[in-house]
Parts: structure tokens; C-alpha cells; sequence
């Protein structure tokens, strides 16, 4: 009986992982975007709140920029290609 193994490369699996949690948070933060933008343009927001969002949105893009950076992955390693669907996030 033959067994067999699957080699695991640790260093490889974690990285996997923090571009998946990133990718999710990505997906996240677009969607929050677009919701904002519907809500600016419909006219629902007084400016304080307008501005607020647009600060914290760029806040966000920040932080995602530096967590890329901190853990060597690249935006466009975030796109997952979901095959005949087509790719996860939009491309700009």
C-alpha cells in the first residue's frame, strides 16, 4: 500500500491565505464604495457625510495599498479569475 503526500509548502500556504483575506476585504471595500456613490448621487447624504465617506474611503484604499505592500502581493494577484464568470473585481 502506497501512501500518499501531499507536500505542503508552509511559507507558500500563508501567503495564499493573506491574498485571499485580502482579496475579500477588496471585494468589500468596492462594494462599500459603489453603495456611497449610489447614496451621493441620489442626494441621501448632507456634505459632512460626503466628506466623511470620501475620507474614509481613501483611508481604506490606503490601508490596503500598505497590507499589498507588507505582505508582497500584488493588486492585481486580488482579480481571482472565476473562469466563465469572468474575473471577481472589476477592472478600472
Amino acid at each position: 500500500m502506497t501512501s500518499s503526500r501531499v507536500d505542503l509548502d508552509s511559507e507558500q500556504m500563508g501567503r495564499d491565505l493573506v491574498t485571499l483575506v485580502l482579496t475579500v476585504v477588496e471585494l468589500l471595500r468596492q462594494l462599500m464604495e459603489r453603495q456611497a456613490l449610489r447614496r451621493i448621487d441620489q442626494g441621501d447624504l448632507t456634505d459632512e457625510q460626503t466628506d466623511e465617506i470620501g475620507t474614509t474611503l481613501m483611508m481604506l484604499d490606503q490601508r490596503m495599498t500598505e497590507l499589498c505592500e507588507q505582505h508582497g502581493v500584488r493588486p492585481e494577484d486580488l482579480n481571482l479569475d472565476l473562469g466563465p464568470l469572468g474575473s471577481l473585481l472589476p477592472r478600472d
